[in-house]
């Protein structure tokens, strides 16, 4: 068994991103590409985004600090400190309004 704080990780990684020139910072926490669970944290600095891309499979996302916006086609959900946002099954991408840090979960379909 493994215990982790997600506040800590959240603050080291976004201070990574603080100083990386791409604005963000990330670390996969639980699983890979070899398990069907895969937990990732993302830190990105304001105004950096991920660009859009395909679902790799049934996903949420849960903002642990910061405000971000999820936008998939011509519709977009804003989310701050403890919400969490069902990634819909399409392309989406993802903005931080404020530095922010997420927690990324995918089931990936086998």
């Amino acid at each position: 068994m493994r215990k982790l704080s997600l506040d800590a990780l959240a603050r080291e990684h976004l201070e990574r991103a603080a100083t990386a020139t791409s604005g963000r910072s990330a670390t996969t926490i639980h699983g890979g590409h070899e398990h069907v669970l895969r937990q990732t944290l993302l830190a990105l600095t304001a105004g950096t985004s991920l660009a859009e891309h395909e679902n790799p499979g049934e996903a949420t996302l849960q903002v642990l600090h910061g405000r971000v916006r999820l936008t998939s086609g011509d519709t977009s959900w804003e989310g701050r400190d403890g919400d969490l946002i069902l990634i819909p099954p399409a392309r989406h991408s993802l903005e931080a309004l404020e530095n922010a840090a997420v927690l990324l979960t995918v089931a990936r379909a086998e």
